[in-house]
């Protein structure tokens, strides 16, 4: 197997991690070859901010070899099983914690919470309907999030569920109290799938609409929809595309 590393340059040094320092061995490679894999994995969190431990010093060609695998460990006992003298975590369930996006599909986005990875999936990065992660995140970017669920039934690897959306304000509670029902708004095609066309909408919305007769729209086609329907329950509202048109 070919030898695949991360390299950081830190002033006048080059700071150099093996592949298994510096990203966790999957458990299943899936009858894919290991290097293969491996440095898809690495290649797909260029531009990721790095924790790492100092391992050895070359002075003389000024090279660094680095653990970031056990850089994460320190900061995961840390904050996620040390307590102070209330018997608190640092991390728990309901806190609102920065974290850094370390790596984009286009289902979501894995980050990197205190030493904990995270793979947050597309529904719970915002409230509108996006379509693809990376058309909005890449790695190197700070989130601010909500952390859902805490596991600490192993030590080593407390798993963590977090949430984007949930940690900022909810745009339909403030903004379907603008939009009325029969009246007509002007909005932009963010998604068609099998539920029908969503139009989104000022304020962050998107509105759920009928396959028009004339087919199935473009995304970032502007749309005049007419509102159907309002549920300010379920943050929900729905209509009907009375014109369309394409982007130039």
């Amino acid at each position: 197997m070919r030898l695949h590393y991360a390299v950081i340059y830190h002033g006048d040094f080059k700071v150099i991690i093996p592949v298994l320092e510096a990203i966790e061995e999957p458990a299943d490679y899936r009858g894919q070859p290991k290097g293969d894999v491996l440095h898809y994995l690495l290649n797909k969190r260029l531009g990721a901010e790095v924790d790492y431990i100092v391992k050895g010093i070359d002075q003389e060609h000024n090279v660094v070899a680095g653990s970031r695998l056990e850089a994460m460990a320190l900061k995961r006992r840390e904050y996620y099983f040390r307590t102070d003298r209330d018997g608190n975590y640092q991390i728990y369930e309901g806190i609102r914690a920065e974290a850094r996006v370390i790596s984009v599909i286009r289902a979501g986005v894995f980050v990197d919470l205190f030493g904990a990875e995270c793979y947050i999936p597309l529904r719970e990065l915002s409230y509108q309907r996006w379509v693809d992660a990376a058309q909005h995140y890449q790695p190197g970017q700070r989130v601010l999030v909500r952390v859902l669920e805490v596991d600490r039934s192993d030590r080593n690897h407390p798993r963590v569920t977090a949430s984007v959306k949930q940690a900022m304000e909810n745009p339909y509670e403030k903004a379907l109290k603008k939009y009325v029902v029969g009246n007509r708004y002007v909005g932009t095609v963010s998604m068609v799938d099998l539920n029908g066309v969503f139009v989104s909408l000022d304020g962050g919305i998107d509105c759920l609409c009928t396959y028009p007769k004339r087919g199935r729209p473009p995304r970032g086609a502007r749309a005049t929809v007419r509102i159907l329907g309002i549920n300010h329950e379920n943050n929900r509202i729905w209509g009907v595309i009375t014109h369309m048109s394409t982007m130039r």
